[in-house]
């Protein structure tokens, strides 16, 4: 660990001195390159470097206690000792954090898609709350959200509903939210009282980049119509509505939520860039024989990831066995301590298998 971070060292030093290169300055790209790649390697540095303190610190005070010292100086040193030799123990934890390896999309922008699943039109309004509760979320944060594109049912709620989270690590949060969450309670539509159990699926993906997807245009079915509302009444009178077909993949996206087409046609292919990357990258990692499979961070969109329980005001991340009874906080935004709990433990996997 410790030659690690030696050369990390050795490698924010000279991001340190090309910044202050004036031929560097003059070249806005290569300055906000290495500009970002030092930002990144600061907190290491910082805690590396308080570190090394701490551990001269001990060094410094065994050394006093080896010579010929009156007894108040020689407990306040073993006080000290003690002291540091915790302090130390706890930033050599927090190395081994900083020096885990880093998920390179966790900087991007979070493409969110939700679905209605098991549980007809409670499941579309089920869609629609998690919609209101991850926007909420993202203005808690000082995010904006996009709507990308969206299939509204006639009785509240959404059939489906893909938006963009623009924001500092937005997919890196919001990650931990891919699986199937099932929600119990009395639907509106219910008039016996009965509880029912219906789903909705949350796929996160990474915003990607126009250099990571190169598509041939030729490879692209596009067709237009016009745009449709819930109940299939028309709400446009041009055909302005895209469905984008990547012949190779079979992969469908469609977008009608603008008046533009061009626009639509742009949400469109956003949308289809992202859901290839993401295949790309799956395909990638089941390459790897030591692919990571913990609960936490696979996003399998089989497994049913979360329960909320109206009845008992519950709410329950299966993954990690955490249950909180604060639902309605929860759904209005609050989703800090859950993902950070699923981010600790997701740490705590990464430890384990690194060891």
């Amino acid at each position: 660990m410790f030659e690690q971070l030696q050369k990390i060292e050795q490698r924010h030093q000279e991001l340190s001195e090309l910044m202050m290169d004036p031929e560097i300055a003059q070249d806005p790209d290569s300055f906000k390159e290495i500009a970002k790649e030092k930002s990144s390697l600061d907190k290491t540095i910082e805690t590396y470097q308080e570190y090394k303190q701490v551990v001269s610190t001990i060094e410094e005070d065994e050394t006093v206690l080896k010579q010929e010292i009156d007894e108040e100086l020689r407990e306040l040193a073993e006080q000290e000792i003690e002291e540091m030799q915790k302090k130390r123990d706890e930033l050599e934890d927090e190395l081994k954090l900083l020096l885990l390896p880093k998920d390179p999309n966790d900087s991007k922008n979070a493409i969110v898609e939700i679905r209605a699943g098991t549980g007809g039109e409670e499941a579309g309004i089920f869609a629609g709350d998690l919609f209101r509760m991850y926007s909420r979320f993202a203005e808690r944060r000082g995010w904006k959200i996009e709507l990308l594109s969206s299939n509204p049912q006639g009785v509240g709620g959404f059939k489906e509903i893909i938006f963009m989270i623009k924001g500092a690590e937005s997919y890196g949060i919001m990650k931990y939210e891919s699986g199937v969450h099932r929600v119990q309670r009395v639907p509106k539509t219910e008039g016996s009282g009965r509880i029912h159990t219906s789903a909705a699926s949350v796929v996160v993906l990474p915003e990607a980049d126009e250099v990571e997807i190169d598509f041939d245009p030729n490879e692209l079915k596009i067709d237009v119509f016009r745009s449709s509302g819930p109940g299939g009444q028309s709400v446009n009178t041009t055909d302005s509505a895209v469905r984008i077909t990547h012949q190779p993949t079979g992969m469908v996206v469609t977008c009608q939520d603008e008046k533009s087409q061009h626009k639509n046609k742009a949400k469109a292919l956003k949308v289809l860039q992202a859901r290839l990357l993401e295949k790309k990258q799956r395909e990638e990692q089941a390459k790897l024989a030591e692919s990571r499979r913990s609960m936490v961070s696979t996003g399998d969109r089989s497994a049913k990831i979360r329960t909320y329980n109206f009845p008992q005001g519950r709410l329950t991340d299966h993954r990690i066995g955490l249950t909180l009874y604060r639902l309605d906080e929860t759904l209005d935004g609050d989703l800090d301590e859950v993902i950070e709990q699923l981010r600790l433990a997701d740490q705590a996997e990464q430890l384990k298998k690194a060891s």
